[in-house]
């Protein structure tokens, strides 16, 4: 399927994406009600929890990857990762297990709360009051925030909020975040044009590829992980995001591309890659090494670079920026080659 960049400045085009796109662009209004509608029980969970430090934290739940990107590197007490049924057989009165359910429905996390409740766990869940989680939280111990959109990033960033405050988590201000995405919704607005628009440029410079994502820390790679995801849901190709050496193996496999190749000619050759390199600003030794490596290694195989940049205050605000520019992105491809 081509692509054409003439669509993302297209009126009629762009009015059929409108939902899409507003649904994007209404991001940090999404933090922002979560961290309003969270700000009671999180003040008394603060108080409570701020008592004495938990043994270990335990995230919970299919939803636990992201909290592990963004404690797993800092949390100052053992910190676990459990998305699979239940909880470890170790977890119990001296711990936190922390749990997000945006949307509450799922029987597996259910149980997982209800166990934490059965151990006597120090439990905080975000969950839609009334939901099957939020039923089987009721505990002693439970602190239950009650999230009003759904969206996972905004209610991890309320969750953030209070593990920042019991000194368990990065710094981490919803403002700040919302700040970040509103940002990224009015540079990569659909009424910015391709010329000035960073989403847009993404869309053109990816269209005719299969992208390679790479982040260089925890929670870039995590934001690549899911702007692939978003990228292959747009298009129905292949978006992968891995480690330095799985994409360094693809782009040295790469033949030099053929200056005088006539893509209209043969419509069905095979993609190339393209590189897309999540910079954070971090500037780790090994991170900015292995950013070059790659970059050089694109260069040389002939491979475009594309990168996604964020100077947010906060690596939190930062990964929701990322995240949020390379979801336009995905969008604009979308509409682009004429899907939505």
């Amino acid at each position: 399927m081509t692509f054409d960049d003439g669509l993302l400045d297209d009126a009629t085009a762009l009015a059929r994406a409108d939902a899409r796109l507003r649904h994007l662009a209404e991001s940090g209004s999404r933090v922002r009600r979560e961290a309003v509608a969270a700000a009671e029980v999180l003040a008394a969970a603060v108080e409570r929890l701020g008592e004495s430090r938990p043994r270990a934290v335990v995230a919970a739940g299919p939803d636990s990857r992201l909290l592990r990107a963004v404690l797993e590197p800092v949390c100052p007490v053992p910190f676990v990762a459990w998305p699979g049924p239940g909880l470890p057989g170790w977890a119990g009165g001296l711990d936190l297990v922390v749990v997000l359910a945006p949307v509450g429905d799922d029987v597996a996390t259910a149980g997982a709360v209800a166990e934490a409740v059965r151990r006597g766990c120090q439990l905080v869940v975000a969950a839609p009051e009334g939901s099957l989680v939020a039923e089987h939280a009721a505990g002693r111990y439970t602190s239950l925030l009650p999230t009003q959109s759904g969206d996972q990033l905004a209610v991890a960033v309320a969750v953030l909020d209070l593990l920042d405050r019991v000194h368990l988590g990065p710094r981490t201000d919803p403002d700040v975040v919302a700040d970040a995405l509103d940002e990224v919704a009015v540079v990569c607005s659909p009424h910015r044009d391709l010329a000035t628009n960073p989403a847009k440029i993404l869309a053109i410079g990816i269209a005719d590829s299969d992208p390679l994502l790479w982040g260089g820390t925890v929670l870039a790679a995590r934001a690549g992980r899911r702007v692939a995801e978003s990228v292959r849901r747009a298009t129905g190709r292949t978006a992968l995001a891995a480690d330095a050496e799985q994409l360094l193996a693809v782009l040295e496999a790469t033949a030099p591309a053929d200056v005088f190749a006539d893509p209209f000619a043969d419509p069905g050759a095979e993609l190339r890659p393209a590189l897309v390199l999540l910079d954070d600003g971090s500037d780790e030794e090994a991170v900015t090494v292995t950013r070059d490596r790659l970059a050089t290694a694109a260069r040389d195989h002939g491979v475009r670079v594309e990168t996604i940049t964020s100077a947010a205050d906060g690596e939190v605000a930062r990964y929701a920026a990322m995240l949020s520019v390379g979801t336009y992105a995905a969008a604009y491809l979308s509409l682009g080659m004429g899907r939505g």
